[in-house]
């Protein structure tokens, strides 16, 4: 079987069934797309749970509390409103109301994160005691500390998964220089990021990767001896095809 062979693979009504109960008894609920995933691609399916139980129920880096808060903002950020799994899960990890509040305030103000971008990037020199970056970060810390419910590595955690979300770079620029002067653990960035790639998808964590990669190359960042790595490594431009090397058919 060459590459480009179909592989015919189309399971019978019994087994359609059947995944969709099997999905429904494990976790509660049932979405559409499992039963088109159940249908035609039924090898999907198994990886899809096999990365969602990655993603989103194991334990990694971050608390299971400090995971729910995070996919609060986040999917206020992302208006996926069938995340209410996640409401649920946050109330089970020990989230308060108060709390909440703060996680809605998180995602709010990082919507607003383009008006200090255009300062920075036109008007700074007309507000020399005002630099845009402090400004962020100041107004953030007023708006998340008022009620000191959430402490502020969780709170800028959250904050860099809702701009990468975005796809803002200035703003999360701003967030990951933010984490690493309140010296968050490296590790809980790289899982609050990878997160976004559920609701948003796997391009907005690439982008939100390259953001942090240039951070660390400027030097602006110092990072850890594995994440300067990272770093080090040549390339990461993705492929490099030479138009003039293609096989073009008449």
């Amino acid at each position: 079987m060459s590459k480009f062979d179909v592989r015919d693979r189309k399971p019978d009504a019994d087994e359609v069934v059947r995944r969709l109960e099997e999905f429904r008894q494990r976790r509660g609920y049932l979405l559409p797309h499992q039963g088109a995933m159940a249908a035609a691609l039924p090898d999907l399916q198994d990886e899809y749970g096999v990365i969602y139980k990655i993603l989103t129920l194991d334990l990694h880096h971050l608390t299971a509390f400090e995971r729910e808060f995070v996919w609060l903002s986040l999917l206020i950020c992302a208006e996926e409103h069938v995340g209410t799994h996640h409401v649920k899960l946050f109330f089970e990890a020990g989230g308060t109301q108060a709390q909440a509040d703060i996680a809605m305030r998180v995602a709010a103000w990082s919507k607003g994160g383009s008006a200090f971008s255009f300062i920075d990037q036109h008007w700074q020199p007309y507000f020399p005691e005002c630099e845009a970056a402090q400004s962020y970060l100041r107004a953030f810390d007023a708006l998340v500390d008022h009620h000191r419910h959430v402490d502020q590595a969780l709170a800028l955690l959250a904050l860099s998964a809702c701009h990468a979300a975005f796809g803002n770079k200035w703003p999360l620029e701003v967030a990951l220089t933010a984490c690493y002067a309140s010296a968050v653990d490296e590790v809980k960035i790289a899982e609050t990021l990878s997160l976004v790639l559920w609701p948003c998808g796997m391009n907005k964590f690439l982008d939100a990767s390259g953001v942090w990669l240039e951070l660390m190359r400027s030097g602006r960042v110092r990072p850890s001896a594995p994440f300067q790595a990272w770093a080090d490594a040549a390339g990461q431009d993705g492929m490099v095809v030479d138009p003039g090397a293609l096989v073009r058919k008449p």
